[in-house]
């Protein structure tokens, strides 16, 4: 039974779930899920859980994700990126010194107003539906923050950009609003998924080298270990046990423990078996993932 975490570098023209559900015929397991949905025009990182791993897809959610874009300045589109229709073009006036020193504006804890052309629900409908229909709707400003934000290259109409940032940025917004406090407008042109949370594009496998290596290998060689999505986060730290206290951990009871277990457990022969997370002096399964 597969079991694990695969980082696929996702093509453009795939949706999450359309890599979600071949993975599903790869590994013949129906319990796959991915870490952070990516549009269709965009590539990258994509984070694929596999098996009972399923069940710690939530600990990515908030883990901040890291971004490689295109910037097409002087044009603006319905859905704030070159997929959707145009609705406004202006000449760029701006010099190259203006688009460099206008991302320091959306540094650091800023509010962004979500796109209609979004998965986001309001009155119980997604707004791209709403959007699709001719719609467009009050939404709320989101609270973000952008930790970098940096011009790599480019000039004239076309610049490549690199931000890191939290949970619930959308790239084309910050694209859009680029362009409208340097009075051009703007909209993204291409995105690229560098990281997401501790997973780097250099872990990252095609899905054709998946099909290829599952044509002649078992393909859950390609796996990591479910405390992978852990890995790099500075209040996870490991304990090993055997014995009681370890059956302990399987059976989802709880295990006094010194402070400095915080986050992940393993027992025996290194075997992830739970996440727990400190409370007072006892440590409680968020999750288990051996039985």
């Amino acid at each position: 039974m597969a079991n694990g975490i695969l980082v696929i570098d996702k093509s453009a023209g795939w949706t999450s779930q359309d890599v979600a559900a071949k993975l599903r015929g790869v590994f013949h397991e129906r319990r796959v899920g991915h870490g952070g949905t990516l549009d269709p025009m965009a590539t990258g990182v994509l984070p694929i859980f596999i098996g009972r791993a399923t069940r710690a897809a939530e600990f990515l959610e908030s883990a901040e994700k890291e971004y490689i874009a295109g910037l097409r300045l002087g044009t603006v589109t319905d859905t704030q990126d070159t997929s959707g229709n145009i609705l406004e073009t202006h000449p760029v006036t701006a010099t190259r010194e203006a688009v460099q020193a206008a991302p320091a504006q959306f540094l650091g804890p800023i509010e962004q107003i979500p796109p209609m052309y979004s998965a986001i629900k309001i009155g119980g409908q997604k707004l791209y539906e709403l959007a699709r229909k001719g719609k467009e709707v009050e939404r709320k400003p989101r609270s973000i923050t952008i930790h970098e934000l940096e011009l790599l290259e480019g000039e004239g109409t076309e610049f490549t950009i690199r931000v890191r940032c939290s949970k619930g940025t959308y790239v084309r917004t910050l694209c859009h609003d680029l362009g409208s406090v340097l009075g051009c407008g703007g909209c993204m042109s291409s995105l690229r998924r560098t990281r997401a949370g501790s997973f780097a594009l250099s872990q990252a496998v095609t899905m054709q080298q998946v099909l290829e290596f599952a044509a002649e290998h078992d393909p859950q060689e390609l796996l990591m270990p479910v405390d992978a999505v852990l890995f790099g986060t500075s209040a996870a730290h490991r304990h090993t046990g055997t014995g009681c206290k370890a059956q302990k951990r399987r059976t989802g009871q709880g295990l006094a423990v010194p402070v400095r277990y915080l986050s992940r457990l393993r027992r025996g022969r290194r075997i992830f078996c739970c996440l727990a997370v400190w409370k007072t002096g006892y440590l409680p399964p968020s999750r288990a993932f051996s039985r």
